[in-house]
């Protein structure tokens, strides 16, 4: 049976943090890093990491990241990181739906989807701060994209070869690594990582790069020294 929407946002930060442990172990402060991902349906440019000790927790775990150069792209292909939007949290809805039912509010539905595909919604979007009406079709669904923190592409190249299928297909659809985001700010973030394109929003900034840290240190990723030092130049300004 599918889980209520409302319901769904509430576990959403409880899951990340279960998740976390699967692959992270025990360290804590990585698990402390997990609860930086906010609540859905936080105000654009609201601050990113309500304390300090957030922060204290980011700068901690990256650097515990190793640094290493980016590897060739040799062999990458979206497919690597199995069928695109996969049901694998198994509620009856793919995960494109999920996380615009997540992150969008005032959301309306297909009707005889049982609440799975998003008619309508409204995002307050992080990348920008701005506002957008999301509705549905041929010529408007592109407004708003479903954006992987951490891009495939980029983390094929730091480490993700080396993970199972089954680990690939978990980052490509783990809602701590997805948000919903202005698609065409997406299309210009493309696979491009901290050292080389950052939210235009800068008060999301900090969110940002401690997401990506946390879905790097989850799925045990690497950083390049361009990428740690773009990372930890912002977290030394989250304050």
């Amino acid at each position: 049976m599918k889980i209520t929407r409302t319901a769904a946002k509430t576990l959403t930060a409880l899951t990340a943090l279960l998740l976390a442990g699967s692959l992270v172990g025990c360290d804590p402060a990585a698990r402390a890093l997990e609860a930086i991902d906010s609540a859905p349906g936080t105000a654009a440019g609201s601050p990113a990491t309500g304390a300090a000790g957030d922060v204290e927790n980011a700068i901690a775990v990256l650097g515990r990241i190793p640094v290493k150069g980016r590897a060739p792209k040799t062999g990458y292909s979206r497919d690597e990181f199995g069928p695109a939007w996969s049901d694998t949290d198994h509620n009856g809805c793919d995960t494109r739906n999920d996380i615009l039912a997540r992150d969008l509010t005032n959301d309306t539905f297909k009707p005889g989807t049982n609440n799975c595909v998003v008619a309508t919604g409204t995002l307050a979007d992080k990348y920008t701060g701005t506002t957008i009406n999301f509705v549905r079709g041929e010529d408007t669904s592109s407004a708003v994209q479903i954006d992987h923190v951490v891009p495939l592409s980029d983390a094929w190249q730091k480490g993700a070869q080396q993970l199972s299928d089954d680990q690939r297909k978990e980052l490509a659809n783990d809602p701590l690594n997805l948000m919903a985001a202005d698609g065409a700010t997406n299309s210009a973030k493309g696979d491009k990582d901290a050292a080389t394109w950052l939210p235009p929003n800068k008060t999301f900034r900090c969110e940002y790069v401690s997401k990506q840290v946390a879905v790097k240190a989850k799925y045990s990723l690497w950083v390049t020294q361009a990428e740690h030092n773009a990372i930890a130049g912002i977290l030394a300004t989250c304050t």
